[in-house]
């Protein structure tokens, strides 16, 4: 990337040799690029250099990890807002596909949004925003992001219920110290309009550290060959640092995302694989739609005592609300193998359904930095409380006209009634305290050592009918789980660049973590409602290499088991037992930063092997792979500054086999490759011209998987940025 940088120099003759020599050491690296001058008169000099991005985040923004990514033994894989514009990320997902080790789900009934699972664990309910959990169920956009950290591992010790395979960090946008405005369009293949701004003030009034920043988003897209489906959605994000002096700011936060769209539920399954059947076929309705809302607003104050102590506290309100009407492709019983296709007349599954959110969160945190004798401490506590409801409104369509296989039709929608089937009301409560110590014995040793206990309590209340509209039943349950979470690892450094870990760790999955206990929107039973939480466990051996010129290497060999997975109770039919087990044995290997002059990586490999280790009597999945795991999953992405105006960058991604359900009959999908490309053309200081290409070869690939349909990948798509920077 190429950066315009204005340098002041003195204009007395006497110093102007200095600041030309200290001008050409800064844009050779012998300087550092902030240069400050004594004289009072000046003139300016403009100096063009390549800065070439290295991609690297040094530290998480999670404030309970008190050391940097390098020195966090655990796998973190960190996107900086650099890569995501340089790739041409426009969704979370889009950011999801390119961290090897997550594979992304299709939407369902109950819940839609980012449906990610990582190392071979669902993620749905572990999306956290600068640490604190967002729960709801809505397309996230990355308009507001600064970086975005995928943590890999049970991780409950740190973040609470959930967070098996890992949790999906989004850390915002802060006010900065330096004023800029910024200004992004994108116009490009499926109708895409787009349109971001980056605004933001320091202000003395404010406080030395004070200042404002807004973030913008206006966006609106189909899928490149997917028919009628699309996306629409605004987005606003104002932010607000307010310094109070004595070593205290405040921090104001609000989010408003705004989304009013046509859902996408693909392709039925057929015989076990998907559909033969045009990749652009929609079997939906025009009218079909999934819209949310979302306002998240937060406090943060921060006080440091000393340079060794500091508190914070967070307090938020989330609210989210969801209506849609959504229809599911459905191959109807009886099709064989001989069946022509042209004959096969397929049934929409039509769900409409309403529900609001609400999360009240308050974290107060303390971190100290203090020695016991010879060991030095890097200490957080804290306190964690939330308060959470969901009010579902859950309806089926009956009557709805079906349309056939091969040419879905677009007729107006219509069904003899859309039958309410459940209203749910859940509201849950949560308790939690935590601490967590990173002990340095000397330059080489390192231990972490945590705990955290969770005390999580539900009240749920639902009423169900029959297709008729009749009361088929009524339940209450109250429900409180108390768990326990650790996380220990050793830690060994020969030289600072190097780091050699082996860490061991625990969650936990309660049955109404994803605020209900109705386990599918098909028979709406509560299959998992009495149970005690499912127990997870790993153990990883890693290390962490930072290399010359900026490259950051990481490679991990790790397992995770679920020793109580939820099953069939064979006694007691309609209801799960917790008598399964679930394992992931697997090795990952990522690369961040600078390979060589002007040339940047980010990507990695990762190789998981599942099994379901322990399976209930009469089912057929013993031994084989967990749904939705690819073995095999690589993703790389190279960024080449040719010269001070010109770059360009290439991609490639691989996802292996996976299962989208697995016992019989077995619905799986094929692996595949995918590639990317961009060019980018700097105008001049403030302008960039971008052009990103995805999906090069239109590869026909499927890329979202349910047990019940599959959506496809996006064709090849192109699209156009137009950058100003100023």
């Amino acid at each position: 990337m190429t950066a315009s940088r204005k340098t002041s120099c003195p204009s007395r003759t006497a110093l102007l040799a200095q600041c030309i020599s200290q001008v050409l050491m800064v844009s050779t690296g012998l300087l550092p690029a902030k240069l400050s001058w004594a004289a009072s008169t000046v003139e300016e000099i403009v100096v063009e250099e390549t800065r070439q991005s290295f991609y690297q985040v040094e530290n998480s923004s999670i404030g309970k990890l008190t050391e940097s990514l390098q020195n966090t033994p655990q796998s973190i894989s960190a996107l900086s807002e650099q890569l995501l514009q340089d790739r041409g990320v426009m969704s979370l997902n889009d950011a999801l596909r390119n961290v090897p080790g997550i594979t992304l789900g299709a939407g369902e009934f109950t819940w839609q949004g980012n449906n990610p699972t990582i190392r071979g664990f669902n993620s749905r309910n572990d999306m956290f925003l600068d640490g604190m959990r967002d729960y709801g169920s809505y397309a996230r956009d990355p308009f507001n992001l600064e970086t975005l950290e995928v943590l890999q591992g049970p991780s409950s010790m740190v973040f609470g219920r959930g967070s098996t395979g890992g949790v999906i960090n989004q850390s915002s946008k802060q006010p900065k110290p330096d004023a800029f405005e910024r200004l992004h369009l994108n116009l490009g293949s499926a109708d895409t309009r787009r349109v971001t701004a980056d605004l933001n003030q320091p202000l003395e009034a404010l406080g030395e550290h004070g200042g404002v920043r807004l973030n913008l988003v206006k966006h609106q897209s189909g899928v490149p060959d997917r028919d009628v489906t699309e996306s629409s959605h605004y987005g606003i994000a104002p932010s607000l640092a307010l310094d109070l002096g004595d070593a205290t700011l405040l921090s104001l936060n609000y989010l408003k995302q705004k989304d009013d769209s046509i859902p996408d539920y693909g392709l039925p399954w057929l015989l076990g694989q998907p559909a033969p059947v045009a990749r652009n076929n929609f079997y939906g309705f025009d009218t079909d739609y999934l819209n949310t809302d979302t306002d998240i607003a937060n406090v943060h104050l921060q006080h440091e005592f000393s340079p060794r102590l500091k508190l914070s506290v967070d307090v938020r309100q989330s609210d989210y609300e969801r209506h849609s009407r959504i229809t599911e492709p459905l191959i109807p019983a009886g099709v064989t193998a001989t069946t022509p296709l042209a004959s096969i007349y397929i049934n929409r599954n039509v769900f409409n359904g309403d529900s609001a959110e609400a999360m009240l969160q308050e974290q107060v945190a303390l971190v100290a930095a203090f020695a016991t004798g010879p060991v030095q401490h890097a200490l957080v506590s804290g306190v964690e409380m939330s308060s959470e409801s969901s009010s579902p409104v859950m309806r089926l369509g009956v009557g709805v006209p079906g349309t056939s296989l091969l040419n879905p039709s677009l007729q107006p929608f219509s069904a003899t009634l859309m039958q309410v089937r459940a209203r749910a009301n859940t509201d849950s409560d949560s308790l939690a305290a935590y601490v967590l110590d990173t002990l340095k014995f000397n330059s080489n040793w390192q231990a972490v050592l945590g705990a955290r206990w969770d005390r999580f309590a539900t009240n749920y209340v639902a009423d169900r009918f029959d297709v008729a509209g009749v009361t088929s039943g009524t339940e209450q349950i109250l429900r409180k789980d108390i768990q326990m979470s650790y996380r220990a690892a050793l830690v060994y450094k020969p030289v600072e660049a190097s780091t050699y870990y082996l860490g061991w760790a625990t969650s936990f999955n309660p049955s109404a973590e994803g605020l209900s206990f109705i386990a599918n929107a098909r028979n709406f039973g509560i299959s998992n409602a009495f149970l005690k939480p499912e127990q997870n466990r790993s153990i990883e051996l890693g290390g962490k290499w930072n290399v010359e010129n900026g490259l950051q290497i990481d490679a991990a060999m790790f397992e995770i088991v679920k020793t109580n997975a939820r099953v069939p109770d064979p006694g007691n039919p309609g209801f799960n037992a917790l008598a399964g087990e679930q394992k992931v044995d697997g090795f990952s290997l990522t690369l961040s930063g600078s390979i060589a002059p002007g040339l940047a990586v980010n990507g990695g490999y990762t190789f998981l092997d599942s099994e379901e280790a322990k399976t209930a009597p009469g089912l057929d999945n013993l031994g084989r792979a967990m749904v939705n795991v690819a073995r095999h999953n690589f993703s790389m992405w190279l960024d080449y500054a040719i010269s001070a105006k010109f770059e360009i960058g290439s991609g490639a991604r691989y996802v292996g086999q996976r299962l989208a359900r697995n016992v019989s009959p077995i619905n799986s999908v094929p692996g595949y490759w995918a590639f990317d490309a961009m060019g980018k053309y700097r105008v001049n200081s403030s302008l960039t011209v971008q052009l990103s290409l995805t999906n090069v070869t239109d590869k026909f690939y499927y890329d979202q998987l349910h047990p019940f349909h599959v959506v496809p990948g996006a064709g090849f798509a192109s699209v156009l940025a137009i950058n100003l920077d100023y």
